[in-house]
């Protein structure tokens, strides 16, 4: 008779190092949720870098599908493409280098509300007279 060693039956060693079928999603669902409030997170502060304290308006949001093309003015009356500061000269010359591949590339001007209205309407006139056509003005939504 064969006899074994600790009281075990050899049957059991083989049960003992089966394959699980089963798969644990646990560690998944867990490293998805960590992600998940990361975007959350950064997600906003991902929008554009210059700080612009924008007008408040009850106008409804633009629909589009695209990223538009940000130019910003600041209180300074400084002008910035995405976060890249550009003096008004060169501003056209700028847009038609980033929009060479998609000439209908929407444009959204984010103007500080503390700045003359008359430097506003100069980025936008110059934008247009450069043949731009889908220029929209950005405004902060009121708070209820």
């Amino acid at each position: 008779m064969a006899a074994s060693l600790h009281g075990r039956r050899p049957r059991d060693r083989a049960h003992r190092y089966a394959q699980m079928a089963e798969i644990n999603v646990t560690p998944f669902v867990d490293v998805m949720l960590v992600l998940l409030i990361v975007f959350m997170v950064t997600a906003p502060l991902l929008t554009v870098g210059v700080p612009v304290d924008l007008p408040k308006t009850k106008a409804a949001a633009l629909p589009g599908n695209d990223e538009p093309l940000t130019i910003s003015i600041n209180r300074d009356g400084r002008v910035f493409v995405q976060e890249t500061p550009v003096e008004l000269d060169a501003l056209v010359a700028k847009l038609r280098a980033i929009t060479a591949q998609t000439p209908d590339k929407r444009i959204f001007i984010r103007a500080d509300g503390g700045i003359d209205y008359g430097r506003v309407m100069e980025v936008m006139g110059t934008i247009n007279a450069a043949g731009f056509r889908k220029v929209a003005l950005v405004t902060a939504p009121v708070r209820k």
